[in-house]
């Protein structure tokens, strides 16, 4: 299972995540996940929100360079271990992991994961039986 992840380039300029942040709010989307990292011109905010085409089709018309990408939510029990016996099983197969962003609330840990065959990821954690997040569980109807 996929979902969509938002990457947005933000110039390195006071307030950009802020007027982001804005859109999606006056916009009704909900941001589920999100992560920046910054260079030293630009950041790159990427981001699981509740209404990713609707995200990229308001940020674009703000002048926001907007880029969807598929990745793989994986749930896991937030204890020590968790995110290390995912990462072993990617590894085991040969997957190397791009990047990845975590997080944990009430016992329970997420991680957005972006691979190179994100669709082999898929496969290798359902057959590991790890629960994966889907679309309905993340977007917003």
């Amino acid at each position: 299972m996929h979902i969509k992840q938002l990457s947005v380039f933000l110039e390195d300029r006071s307030g950009r995540l802020t007027e982001l942040t804005r859109i999606l709010a006056v916009n009704d989307i909900n941001i589920t996940a999100l992560s920046v990292a910054e260079t030293a011109d630009y950041g790159i905010v990427r981001m699981v929100v509740g209404r990713p085409e609707l995200a990229k089709d308001v940020l674009e018309k703000a002048g926001f360079s907007i880029g969807l990408t598929d990745v793989v939510c994986v749930n896991m029990p937030d204890q020590p271990g968790s995110l290390y016996r995912i990462l072993e099983i990617l590894t085991d197969e040969g997957i190397n992991v791009d990047y990845m962003y975590a997080f944990s609330n009430n016992d329970v840990a997420l991680a957005v994961i972006r691979a190179a065959d994100i669709q082999r990821v898929t496969e290798v954690l359902d057959r590991n039986r790890l629960k994966l997040l889907s679309q309905s569980d993340i977007y917003q109807l």
